[in-house]
């Protein structure tokens, strides 16, 4: 069988890119057992609900639903257990040290495969108020108009 090359998306977290300013991003790798990878290969999961923690200098992943494997036996994963992540310990002591300060917590932002390694990106990420996320939307909004003048009055030009 060939190797897998490049990167495939399976679940995006879009929310947390709303609710929080992301300060860092980092990607790791994944503990998961047979049964999850299978799953995952079929392009299910969501990571609305994940979070990390980190307990005893190991990083870990909580709430991201990978579902049950179809054709799986009695071997199969819960859906959502806890998973290891796998991170150089210079990298766990700072997220750690920073999580610990008031409003920042971690959040899980993608989880894909890349060249048939299962990996996840997470943020060290504070949270936003509502204030923040009404601004922010309109900054989008704002952006999008701009652009579409942009490229009505190119094609005024065109025409």
């Amino acid at each position: 069988m060939a190797k897998e090359k490049g990167r495939k998306l399976i679940a995006q977290n879009k929310k947390a890119r709303h609710d929080y300013h992301i300060l860092d991003t980092y990607e790791c790798g994944l503990v998961l057992m047979g049964t999850e990878v299978k799953s995952l290969r079929q392009g299910r999961a969501s990571l609305v609900d994940g979070f990390v923690q980190i307990d005893g200098h190991e990083a870990w992943l909580h709430n991201v639903h990978v579902p049950e494997y179809s054709q799986g036996t009695w071997t199969n994963h819960s859906a959502r257990r806890k998973r290891k992540l796998l991170m150089h310990r210079a990298e766990i002591d700072k997220l750690e040290s920073k999580s610990q300060e008031t409003g920042h917590t971690i959040v899980p932002l993608v989880l894909y495969f890349k060249d048939g390694r299962a990996k996840v990106e997470i943020a060290l990420a504070k949270g936003k108020k509502e204030y923040d996320k009404r601004q922010t939307l309109r900054e989008k909004q704002d952006r999008r108009e701009a652009e579409r003048a942009v490229s009505a009055a190119k094609r005024r030009q065109r025409a």
